[in-house]
Order: structure tokens, then sequence, then C-alpha cells
């Protein structure tokens, strides 16, 4: 039985390195320093996550359906794993106004006839 590797240290938590590989076949053991993925320090959530973006193609209405999660949850985990794999998400931290009109609709603040009409306003701005 496997299990995953570990990314960070469980006494200090500073990133851990593989330093052997085994094959369990014909038990060849490789050893040096290996650095851990990116993608290593992802919960499960996070990849499955990452896993149904890319079977959907990046199809965020595909992905809302398939998690059964809203827009701009969709929004926040794309984000919130962009800075977990180290990348600056300052650009994506300003809601589109597209956004700011889904979040009142969740919220209940507007109606569905009003959300619509304000999206349909905005589109004619532009």
């Amino acid at each position: 039985m496997t299990h995953p590797a570990l990314s960070n240290c469980p006494v200090c938590n500073h990133t851990l390195t593989i330093k052997k590989l085994h094959c369990n076949n014909c038990h060849t053991t490789i050893e040096n320093d290996f650095a851990l993925s990116k993608f290593s320090r992802l919960t499960g959530d996070e990849l499955a996550f990452i896993e149904t973006f890319l079977i959907t193609r990046g199809n965020i209405k595909e992905v809302e359906k398939a998690l059964g999660i809203s827009y701009p949850t969709v929004r926040s985990k794309l984000n919130a794993l962009i800075a977990n794999l180290g990348h600056d998400t300052s650009k994506n931290e300003h809601p589109t106004e597209e956004d700011t009109v889904i979040t009142m609709l969740e919220k209940g603040d507007i109606t569905a006839d009003e959300a619509l009409k304000q999206l349909k306003n905005k589109g004619r701005k532009k």
C-alpha cells in the first residue's frame, strides 16, 4: 500500500525533499535529493477541483454544475489555488461588475429580474 507523499515536515513545517525512489517491479532504488512538485502542497479537495476544471476545459458554468457551487465560489477557489501555487493574485482581487451582480443575487439583495436588468445595462455601456 502506498501513501501520498508529505510535502511539509510534521515537526517544523518546512518543505520536505524525497531521498529515495524505488521500483516495486525490478527493485531498483535511486537515492538523491528530489524536489516535490508545487502541486504536492495542495489538498485533496484542491486537486479534485483542478481535475474538474481541466475535465470541463475551464468552462466555469460546467465547473459550477459539476461541483454544485456558484460562480463567485469557483472564482474564489481559482484565486486560492493560484495563491497556493505561489503566484500573485492581486490583479484578480477586484471583482468584475458581473461578479458583484451575481453576488448580490445570491445574497438575496436583488431579484433575478433586477440582476438581468443590471447585467443588460452594463452590457450596453461597453
